[in-house]
């Protein structure tokens, strides 16, 4: 016992800190690909229900290939693909090739994942809303953009919770994949320490132990926002 704390003190010869810096890593990068995931996603849901047909359907090749393809590829791809392009682009305006950050990469990276699937969830939601309060709302003579704003958006966010709580599970432990391209996130930290001292059991263990708080945590806090975004519902019935 006394070997495995020492094993996850915060300073040398501990690796905690290590792991925690990972930690911290993958949560910068966790947060920023669901931000990012969640502004393609409003645009994409409302592009696919009210855009054109070429904008639906270039959004459509979109979602489709991304939840098609392995994450693994599409990280593997986007990484290095959005990173040459940048540089290109740089290269072609006269300017010097730049080094992109890991942290800023992988939001990018993980972002573009997020974005379709989090497209999806919220058509869906924005699709339950009951038209009659969107027909009385234009009646009215509110503009799409206050409908918007006071009646769709509101009204869906109870509807699109749930998938949201999972796309966030799914972007903490996305963060992981990206070990496979020398980020330093939690997954990466935790196999730099197995190998130096060889406790494989005790720091894997501990990085699951790690996303396991994490993954409950966030299942409390999305319980919670579902509460309150669903406080104005009726009460649901049960059978008896």
């Amino acid at each position: 016992m006394d070997n495995i704390l020492s094993l996850l003190a915060l300073s040398p010869p501990g690796w905690g800190g290590t792991l925690l810096a990972g930690l911290w890593a993958s949560m910068q990068i966790a947060f920023g690909a669901f931000g990012l995931g969640l502004v393609i996603g409003v645009a994409g849901a409302y592009g696919k229900i009210y855009g054109g047909p070429v904008l639906r359907d270039c959004l459509a090749v979109y979602t489709t290939t991304v939840r098609a393809l392995p994450e693994l590829i599409l990280i593997l791809l986007l990484y290095f693909g959005l990173t040459d392009l940048v540089n290109q682009l740089m290269l072609a305006m006269g300017y010097e090739r730049v080094q992109i950050s890991g942290v800023l990469a992988g939001v990018l990276v993980l972002g573009v994942v997020q974005g379709a699937y989090a497209t999806e969830v919220l058509r869906g939601a924005i699709e339950a809303v009951p038209p009659g309060q969107v027909e009385a709302a234009r009646a009215m003579g509110m503009s799409p953009v206050m409908v918007a704003r006071r009646i769709t958006l509101p009204t869906m966010l109870g509807l699109a919770v749930p998938g949201l709580s999972n796309l966030w599970l799914i972007a903490t432990k996305d963060t992981a994949l990206l070990a496979i391209v020398g980020f330093a996130e939690l997954t990466l930290a935790t196999r730099q320490a197995a190998n130096t001292t060889k406790a494989f059991f005790t720091f894997f263990l501990a990085a699951g132990a790690i996303y396991l708080v994490i993954s409950i945590l966030s299942t409390l806090l999305f319980a919670r926002l579902e509460r309150w975004a669903r406080r104005g519902d009726p009460p649901r019935l049960t059978g008896g």
